[in-house]
């Protein structure tokens, strides 16, 4: 715990803000050392702590044809070298209880999956590993239900416990991201964390060309949302990352392009330092007076 706490309070006083990112999905070992180098570099040159990122399991996935990754166990076995070789923390996500244990002793920051996000259960598993906890708002919740989602971390014995905005839904196929969810979730006495892709996403709303489904994005859009997220105030950007974002086989439309990271990340410092969204503007309601 003292060692998730010392890592809680770095990244609280990261300044302007810290950084979660990697391939959304494990696809190889050789892939992630690869881009856990990039990353790292970029990440340093402008200034951010970095928490790597990627998933050993791609539990919840529109089409059960999907890539989902290698599995728990090779998947951590994975991370933990990479978290070693690089000196880097790690952040992946969990989707049952009986992960939490396992997961929890490799990586630093345990992710809950959107979706999960009011499930007391693995809240609680997740808290009483010790490690810090990311928990990613539901795209159906309003804001608001993220207090109660952290108190459960909290109220199991785990302080360490930051909340993450990652759009709402608007309609069948799409999210929007409002942008007063960044400061309302403040509410929640935790670190706020912008993920400024996933955010972006069009769940089901790509047709395969072998029927059925899968999800679409507007990576397009990706600085608009990260811009934003960084005038507001944010605590951290969340963001996938990808070398060959067309050919990766989970969430390619919403993953970043490793190329144009290091140029996006300069401008959302800048932005970050220039902005004063992480102080309480106090309104004076008094008559004016000339």
């Amino acid at each position: 715990m003292e060692s998730s706490a010392l890592l809680f309070n770095q990244l609280k006083a990261a300044d302007p803000f810290f950084l979660l990112a990697g391939p959304n999905v494990i696809e190889s070992e050789e892939h992630i050392f690869r881009m856990a180098k990039h990353i790292k570099t970029i990440a340093s040159k402008v200034g951010l702590p970095l928490v790597f990122k990627s998933s050993f399991d791609k539990a919840n996935r529109t089409s059960s044809k999907s890539f989902r990754g290698p599995g728990m166990v090779e998947g951590l076995k994975i991370l933990e070298k990479v978290k070693l070789a690089y000196d880097i923390p790690i952040v992946t996500d969990v989707h049952e209880t009986i992960q939490c244990e396992a997961v929890g002793r490799v990586a630093d920051i345990i992710q809950i999956p959107a979706f999960l996000c009011r499930q007391t259960d693995l809240l609680v598993a997740a808290a009483k590993t010790g490690k810090i906890v990311n928990i990613k708002k539901g795209q159906f919740c309003a804001s608001s239900v993220m207090v109660n989602s952290a108190e459960k971390i909290r109220l199991a014995g785990n302080p360490n416990v930051m909340v993450c905005e990652r759009g709402t839904m608007f309609g069948y196929n799409d999210l929007i991201v409002d942008p007063r969810n960044f400061e309302w979730m403040r509410e929640a006495n935790s670190p706020v964390v912008a993920d400024i892709t996933h955010a972006l996403q069009q769940p089901a709303g790509r047709k395969l060309d072998g029927g059925g489904v899968a999800s679409g994005g507007l990576r397009e859009l990706i600085p608009c949302i990260a811009r934003t997220a960084v005038a507001v105030g944010v605590d951290g950007i969340f963001m996938e990352v990808h070398d060959d974002p067309l050919n990766a086989p989970v969430d390619g439309p919403t993953q970043w392009p490793l190329r144009h990271l290091e140029e996006l990340l300069e401008e959302l410092v800048a932005i970050a330092r220039v902005s004063k969204g992480k102080q309480q503007l106090n309104i004076d309601l008094t008559p004016f007076r000339d």
